[in-house]
C-alpha cells in the first residue's frame, strides 16, 4: 500500500487544518519544500502537495504548477500528487506540465461528471478524483458546501472515465487523529474497480495497517507525521504488506 505524506500549502507555508477549517490553521513549515524534502529523505516514495488557496477559492482556482507547489516539484525526485482548485482543463495541464505525476480534480469533476470523464479519457493514469464527504454528503468547493449526493453514488457515474483512483476523504475527521472512516472506505471499494487513496483520521500505525486489510490502494497521512505520533519509516512499514493497485506515477 502506498504511503503520502501529505505537504498542505496556504499563503506560502506548510500548514495542517482542522476539519478544512481555516481559521483552524497550525503551522509546522515556513517553507513548504522544506517539508517536502524532509519526507522525501525519510524514504517516501510519493507525496501530497495541496495548494489549500486554490481550494477555498471559488472563482479562478489553484494555480497548479505555480509558486510553492511549482518550486516542490522542481526540487523533489520523487513523484508528486498535485490537489488544490483544479477546476479548469488548463489548471490541470499546469500542474502535470510543471512535473506532477497526477492531478486530483474535486469540485468540477463532481458538479459537471462529463468533464471529468473526458479528462480522464484523455489524460489515462493521471487524474484522480476527490470525493470529500461529509455526513455521508460530497463536499466540494473546499469543504465550504455539501452537495444532495453521497460518494459511493459519485463513484458510480465517475468509474466510468477510469480515473487513476478516487481519493476519499472525511471531512469530519480530517487532523482530528480520531481514526478513519473504515466503513466508507470498504464501501468505496466494494461499488468501484478504481483504486481508492484513503484520507482523514490516521492517528496511529494500526490505522494504517487496518486500512490495507480493508484493501485499501493507498493512504494520506498529514497530522500524525507532523504531530510525531510515528516516523514516516514506521508508516511505510506498516504499509508494505498489503498489495496495491496504485503505482507512485503513471507508466511509462
Amino acid at each position: 500500500m502506498l504511503v503520502y505524506p501529505a505537504v498542505d500549502i496556504a499563503r506560502g507555508r506548510c500548514v495542517r487544518l482542522l476539519q478544512g477549517r481555516p481559521e483552524k490553521e497550525k503551522v509546522y513549515y515556513e517553507d513548504p519544500a522544506e517539508a517536502a524534502e524532509h519526507w522525501q529523505g525519510l524514504g517516501a516514495r510519493a507525496l501530497h502537495v495541496v495548494d489549500l488557496d486554490g481550494a477555498l477559492a471559488r472563482a479562478g482556482g489553484g494555480q497548479g504548477g505555480a509558486g510553492p507547489v511549482r518550486e516542490i516539484l522542481e526540487r523533489l525526485d520523487i513523484p508528486v500528487q498535485v490537489a488544490g482548485g483544479l477546476r479548469s482543463r488548463q489548471a490541470v495541464l499546469r500542474a502535470l506540465d510543471a512535473g506532477a505525476a497526477r492531478a486530483v480534480v474535486g469540485t468540477r469533476a463532481v458538479k459537471e461528471p462529463d468533464w471529468a470523464t473526458g479528462l480522464c479519457g484523455k489524460l489515462p493514469g493521471r487524474i484522480v478524483i476527490a470525493l470529500d464527504a461529509l455526513e455521508g454528503r460530497v463536499a466540494i468547493e473546499g469543504w465550504q458546501e455539501v452537495v444532495g449526493q453521497g460518494p459511493v453514488e459519485l463513484a458510480h457515474r465517475l468509474a466510468e472515465g477510469r480515473p487513476a483512483a478516487f481519493l476519499y476523504t472525511d471531512v469530519s475527521r480530517d487532523g482530528m487523529l480520531n481514526r478513519p472512516n473504515f466503513e466508507a472506505v470498504e464501501e468505496l471499494l466494494g461499488a468501484v474497480r478504481i483504486p481508492v487513496i484513503a484520507s482523514g483520521g490516521v492517528a496511529s500505525l494500526e490505522d494504517i495497517r487496518e486500512l490495507g486489510r480493508c484493501g485499501a490502494d493507498a493512504v494520506i497521512v498529514g497530522k500524525a507525521l507532523y504531530e510525531g505520533r510515528f516516523a514516516l519509516p514506521e508508516a511505510l512499514e506498516a504499509a508494505a504488506g498489503d498489495p496495491s493497485r496504485l503505482t507512485p506515477a503513471p507508466p511509462r
